[in-house]
């Protein structure tokens, strides 16, 4: 056993796995005397599903056999509520799962032993990396614009003959700018029909710009476009992992052969079919979401901060260097934010309570961030 490492000697993981980033999830807040703690560091849906998901979930008796492999209900119950066929869904353990389906699929080592590519915008979502590289594919990742936002000409610019896959994040984890209708099009029409262009939209029904993307009309509309979506967020459903793609048959049929089998459980689709059913009042609970994260925007910029557009359930601080220190002073009043080395803190919308202490930690700090 070699004690430096803790792995048996001789057992050694793919060298990919060595050079990979560690996925790092949000921690717990820190318990302070005469506080309540609030994580604000993990994106997550500070309310319950709602209660007739709470009842399907103990309704559900028949956990000692297999779920539906092909998730047939659910998928069913999408149809329906995206107006689009049944077979173009593929459901997959929350939308990440539904991503790892996809780059199996479509990205990895070509038989000349050279990686294919894989475009994101950087930072993104942080397990883009870890999926790429785990998958054998190459990561290239291009800068954010200042403001945030994806550089759109610079990824197009960015495509071989060895680019596979094209990553969207709209919006933009964890900086918050949508992708627009527009220029989203204008993307996919510039770069080759054979790329496949992932939008992944796991925040879109916290979206309130009007020019915003819509990526079930793109899918419907250009055959090598895939739709990610979750139950995470919205729904309240992240403990549950229950997520999708959406793209058309000459995609899918490829899709289901990767997908896990098994991996969305009978709990999983029973609730997120109930989710669906009730949607007005998940629509309902999202819209107090939204209406926090406006009035924590509101006040950050009356403070002097610059925000970047926030259109997901979190706001980005671009405080570069002064990250770590930020994030510990949150600690000390008993919240957790999600700090990214040197680039910034992503603080996700939570109770009042919460983002109240938060507006008034940001008001006795005293290097807020300013437009670049």
């Amino acid at each position: 056993m070699n004690s430096s490492d803790n792995t048996p000697e001789g057992v050694r993981p793919r060298p990919v796995v060595d050079r990979l980033p560690k996925y790092a999830a949000g921690k717990p807040p820190a318990a302070i005397e005469g506080l309540t703690s609030y994580k604000l560091s993990s994106n997550e849906n500070p309310l319950p599903p709602i209660p007739a998901v709470l009842q399907a979930i103990a309704d559900q008796s028949d956990i000692n056999r297999y779920p539906d492999p092909l998730s047939t209900k659910l998928r069913t119950a999408l149809a329906d509520f995206l107006g689009i066929p049944a077979d173009d869904v593929v459901t997959g353990a929350g939308s990440l799962g539904a991503l790892n389906q996809i780059l199996a699929t479509f990205a990895g080592q070509n038989h000349d032993g050279k990686a294919d590519e894989v475009i994101y915008a950087w930072r993104s979502f942080e397990a883009y990396p870890i999926c790429v590289g785990l998958v054998g594919a190459d990561s290239v990742q291009i800068p954010l614009l200042s403001d945030g936002r994806h550089d759109l000409e610079a990824m197009a610019a960015a495509v071989t003959v060895r680019t596979k896959v094209i990553l969207l994040c709209t919006p933009n984890n964890p900086t918050g700018p949508i992708l627009t209708a527009e220029e989203t099009e204008r993307f996919i029409q510039s770069v080759p029909a054979g790329v496949v262009v992932v939008i992944d939209e796991a925040y879109q029904e916290f979206v309130r710009n009007e020019n915003a993307v819509d990526g079930i009309k793109l899918y419907r509309k250009y055959p090598n476009v895939v739709v990610l979506r979750t139950f995470s967020k919205a729904h309240g459903l992240a403990g549950l992992r229950v997520g999708y793609s959406v793209s058309g048959p000459d995609l899918t049929q490829h899709l289901r052969v990767a997908a896990t089998p098994f991996a969305v459980s009978q709990i999983a689709e029973r609730a997120a079919i109930t989710s669906l059913e009730n949607f007005d009042q998940v629509v309902e609970r999202v819209q107090s979401l939204v209406d926090e994260r406006d009035r924590v925007t509101a006040g950050l910029r009356e403070l002097g901060w610059f925000v970047p557009e926030a259109q997901g359930n979190f706001v980005w601080l671009n405080l570069g260097e002064n990250s770590a220190e930020f994030a510990g002073l949150a600690g000390e009043r008993a919240l957790s934010v999600r700090a990214f080395g040197n680039e910034g803190v992503r603080v996700s919308i939570g109770e009042v309570e919460a983002n109240t202490r938060f507006l008034e930690l940001c008001a006795s700090y005293t290097k807020a961030p300013q437009p670049s």
